[in-house]
C-alpha cells in the first residue's frame, strides 16, 4: 500500500502531465492553469505555485508569450484596446505586462473601429443621432476608446 508521499508524487505527476497537455492545445497564464488544475481532485494537496515555477522554468509556460498570443486573437476578433486589456487583467496578467504587449502589436485602432463598425453596420455614417448612439454603444462593447468612437463618425 502506498504512503502518503508516494501518493503526493504521483499526484504531482498527474497534475504536472495535466498541465502539460493544456499547455498542448493553447497557452495559458498562471491563474488560468492553475485554476484549471484546482479544480482536478488529485491536485487537492499539491503546491500549485511550486508546479507553476517548474512549467515555467522549463518554459511550457509562459505569461509573456500567452499575452501576445491572447492580445492577437482578440485583436482578429475585432475587439478594442480597452476590452482586451481588461480581460487579460482577468486572466491574471500584470497591467505593465499588458501595456508593453499592446505596444508591440502596432495596431491601428481606429482603422479596427471603422471596419468592425462597416462590417456590423454597413458604409454609410448614420446622420440621426439614436442611430449614431446605436453604432457607438456597439463599438464601446467591443471595448474601443470614446475618442476612437469619435473619430469613426468623421
Amino acid at each position: 500500500m502506498p504512503n502518503d508521499q508516494t501518493k503526493n508524487l504521483d499526484n504531482y505527476s498527474l497534475c504536472y502531465q495535466t498541465a502539460i497537455n493544456l499547455l498542448a492545445r493553447r497557452e495559458h497564464s498562471r491563474l488560468e492553469l492553475s485554476n484549471k488544475l484546482r479544480t482536478k481532485p488529485y491536485a487537492k494537496n499539491i503546491d500549485l505555485v511550486l508546479l507553476c515555477d517548474h512549467l515555467e522554468d522549463s518554459d511550457y509556460l509562459s505569461n509573456e508569450r500567452f499575452a501576445e498570443m491572447f492580445v492577437y486573437s482578440r485583436i482578429l476578433a475585432g475587439k478594442g484596446e480597452l476590452k482586451i486589456r481588461y480581460e487579460l487583467r482577468q486572466r491574471g496578467i500584470s497591467d505593465s505586462l499588458a501595456d508593453s504587449t499592446l505596444l508591440e502589436v502596432e495596431v491601428d485602432w481606429l482603422k479596427l473601429a471603422k471596419e468592425q463598425r462597416e462590417k456590423r453596420f454597413g458604409t454609410t455614417i448614420p446622420k440621426d443621432f439614436k442611430e449614431r448612439a446605436r453604432q457607438s454603444r456597439f463599438l464601446s462593447n467591443r471595448g474601443f476608446s470614446g475618442q476612437t468612437i469619435r473619430l469613426v463618425f468623421i
